[in-house]
């Protein structure tokens, strides 16, 4: 028994002199667990039935002077979608985000983006020279590396993946009751030829990613992470035979399992098949993909754009839902809150942003947030009665202290 249940006991017995001591035990205990039941049932809040706000690539320091010149000039319209900035990881958290995004591009012998192109090409064009972002040594390491588009979008607020990671990992550690991170990786492929958005000029030629170079992914996360800091895949499958029919159990873990953990997941739905390889119903993973619902894998599933009956049905179905309010920084310039309003009130329980509350958006002020800026919130549509969204996260947000916008 606890120390407050004993108390509880020791107080009733004697104040009340009672021939039935454990029965005034019993009620005292009751009242113990009256009063402190607030914190109580938000431990029993299932990891679906919460919503938290996340930031659209977190790791975005924004594009270097000369490269923003050449981009006006060649173009322009990139150039709208690519204005943004976050602050570092860490500040974010503080700042209660819990969803960050990061990009991710393999780099198995090291240096593939150690020289950027845009360098030489904005010395060339006449126009003042950027300096180099990241140290030569980090960039020349081999391990993945951390960047929005090759050669002309490289600027990072961290360096390598796993520094990213240790940021996120000492954070989590020196707030251990937090509610649970989550971080999506997207896994960069794409070829210069079919990338044409944001310059007409030769791009570096990105590595496949193979079951290898994910089994070295799953590597480096274990790198930082132990297996104790982690919610993965077959957590969620317990003894169900498929992550399926894990969510249909409505099997996902309580808060208070998940509390102080971080949870990885997959953006490119294209890539599910290359990491299932020789991991059927993601046995043995790290990350959550980002799966065809009803498929063995399936737990998780973007909903980036899509319409909100879309995102509530598959909600409901038990699936964790990932949206974004606000792209291209479109509704930031305009102040277009409809997108946002109708997410927010909707189920999807990770609810991304270029322009978090503490980071808005410098042309209007549009923002994206919870009430009382808190970290994570009772989810609309799932959420029991009794849940209390001030109990889920006890580490009330603190403005950035590098506001970017």
């Amino acid at each position: 028994m606890g120390a407050p249940l004993r108390w509880a006991c020791w107080r009733g017995s004697n104040r009340m002199r009672s021939r039935h001591p454990w029965a005034w035990c019993l009620a005292s205990i009751l009242l113990v667990i009256a009063v402190d039941g607030r914190a109580g049932g938000a431990d029993a809040i299932r990891l679906n039935e919460i919503q938290v706000i996340g930031t659209h690539n977190s790791y975005h320091a924004g594009l270097a002077p000369g490269v923003q010149q050449l981009l006006r000039a060649e173009k322009p319209e990139a150039l709208l979608g690519l204005e943004y900035r976050h602050p570092p990881l860490d500040e974010q958290l503080s700042a209660g985000i819990r969803q960050l995004e990061i990009d991710i591009y393999a780099d198995t012998r090291g240096g593939r983006f150690a020289h950027p192109r845009s360098l030489d090409w904005v010395r060339s064009a006449g126009l003042p020279a950027d300096e180099p972002w990241d140290s030569p040594a980090i960039m020349a390491k081999p391990g993945f590396k951390v960047l929005h588009t090759q050669d002309v979008d490289y600027r990072s607020n961290c360096q390598p993946f796993t520094a990213c990671l240790g940021i996120v990992r000492r954070w989590s550690e020196s707030h251990p009751q937090h509610s649970p991170i989550f971080i999506l990786i997207e896994t960069k492929t794409d070829r210069p030829q079919s990338d044409r958005s944001q310059s007409d000029r030769e791009l570096t030629d990105p590595e496949p990613f193979t079951p290898q170079t994910f089994d070295a992914l799953d590597s480096e996360i274990r790198s930082v992470f132990p297996q104790d800091a982690m919610l993965v895949p077959d957590q969620l499958r317990g003894q169900f035979p498929t992550l399926r029919d894990a969510i249909r159990a409505r099997h996902w873990p309580t808060l208070r399992q998940a509390r102080g953990k971080v949870v990885f997941l997959m953006d490119q739905q294209r890539m599910g098949p290359v990491y299932l390889e020789g991991h059927p119903a993601l046995r043995g993973r790290i990350l959550f993909t980002n799966a065809h619902p009803g498929d063995p894998d399936a737990a998780f599933v973007e909903q980036n754009e899509n319409d909100v009956a879309a995102i509530n049905a598959l909600v409901r179905e038990g699936y964790l839902v990932r949206a974004r309010t606000d792209w291209d920084t479109r509704q930031a310039r305009s102040n277009d809150t409809a997108r946002r309003d109708a997410v927010l009130a909707s189920g999807a329980q990770l609810i991304s942003t270029d322009y978090p509350t503490s980071e808005p958006a410098s042309w209007t002020g549009y923002s994206v947030g919870f009430p009382q800026n808190l970290p994570a919130r009772c989810n609309p549509m799932l959420a029991p009665r009794n849940c209390r969204s001030d109990s889920l996260d006890p580490y009330p947000a603190r403005p950035s202290s590098s506001l970017p916008h």
